[in-house]
């Protein structure tokens, strides 16, 4: 973690926040901006984001406000968005501004910002939705998906404290096309945000055809369809989650030779009751930080933080979200 934010500090991004009038949001930008990660920028009613910061003591000092609903602004960025984006018109962006973020949305289209940071005060769907309209998918990307970093206090795992996991937010059920798409979106982001080689496993209730059935089906395809697609990255399975990350159950469970069977950094959930259940898991029995869900697939760095993350993990989130814009730049 430490690296990241150092890479963070080394180009700082500016990160729009539009839900700041909310506590944690506020001290999430202080924070940042204190420590040099981003450029704080404030996006909503410039009195009602004024008073809240008076309300919980959080100094607006070197962070931007920006007033959403300015018309006199707002209609030049509208106009400035349309131009570039002509598929949504006018109209239809004027009612959306309602929400700032559908503000901050438009501020990265046209280059304003370079991340928004959202999610306190509106559900993954929301965020998911308004990225997919105002900055638009990723090209030859047709499924958003999520990745996370879990940093496990007292784990010693192939990369320390850390390990990567997906999808916990997104894709409820997703299919072996999805779940594939879902495990190589996983390691480029990975790799892109923490420099590692990734080593994937494809989670299941089965150990290298220790269970049978069509759950257990599905990755074994997910699997197939991922090496094919990406022959240059490790993804293996299937394998139960102490097979991927312990070495010594890997060796009784997994009988071929594999890169990734324990000593894997990135696990993939089947679905979302596994991802959901897992995550919280492992931040209340484990006390760790959950640094995610970042949302993959969209053409420029949109991030969605849980309702009920810490203003630590939001930092991280945030730092994370920063050198992730730093590469697509």
């Amino acid at each position: 973690m430490e690296k990241i934010y150092e890479r963070a500090k080394a180009a700082p991004q500016r990160v729009a926040f539009p839900e700041a009038t909310e506590e944690k949001i506020l001290l999430a930008a202080r924070e940042c901006a204190d420590k040099g990660y981003c450029v704080s920028v404030l996006v909503g009613k410039e009195d009602e984001i004024i008073n809240a910061a008076e309300e919980f003591g959080v100094s607006l000092e070197g962070i931007t406000v920006v007033d959403a609903f300015n018309e006199e602004w707002l209609e030049k960025l509208i106009a400035n968005y349309c131009e570039k984006y002509p598929l949504n018109s006018a109209k239809t962006m004027k009612r959306k501004s309602k929400d700032p973020m559908y503000t901050a949305l438009m501020m990265q289209a046209t280059g304003m910002v370079d991340v928004t940071f959202a999610g306190l005060t509106h559900s993954t769907g929301d965020v998911i939705m308004a990225g997919q309209m105002v900055v638009g998918l990723q090209e030859g990307v047709s499924t958003i998906s999520s990745v996370g970093i879990f940093n496990i206090p007292g784990y010693e795992g192939s990369e320390g404290q850390l390990l990567g996991f997906g999808d916990s937010a997104v894709c409820t059920n997703p299919d072996a096309d999805q779940l594939a798409s879902i495990a190589i979106a996983a390691c480029d982001t990975v790799h892109s945000l923490v420099e590692w080689e990734p080593r994937c496993a494809m989670l299941s209730y089965s150990t290298c055809g220790s269970g049978e059935g069509p759950l257990v089906d599905k990755v074994v395809e997910a699997v197939k369809i991922a090496n094919e697609r990406r022959p240059d990255l490790a993804i293996d399975g299937e394998f139960q989650f102490d097979s991927a990350i312990n070495p010594k159950v890997a060796a009784k469970k997994v009988k071929k030779e594999s890169k990734v069977a324990g000593k894997a950094n990135i696990v993939i959930w089947p679905d979302l009751n596994v991802g959901n259940v897992g995550v919280k898991l492992v931040q209340q029995f484990a006390h760790a930080d959950a640094y995610g869900p970042m949302l993959q697939g969209f053409a420029k760095i949109v991030c969605d933080c849980s309702r009920g993350a810490p203003v630590s993990e939001m930092v991280g989130n945030i730092a994370m979200s920063c050198v992730r814009a730093q590469g697509v730049k």
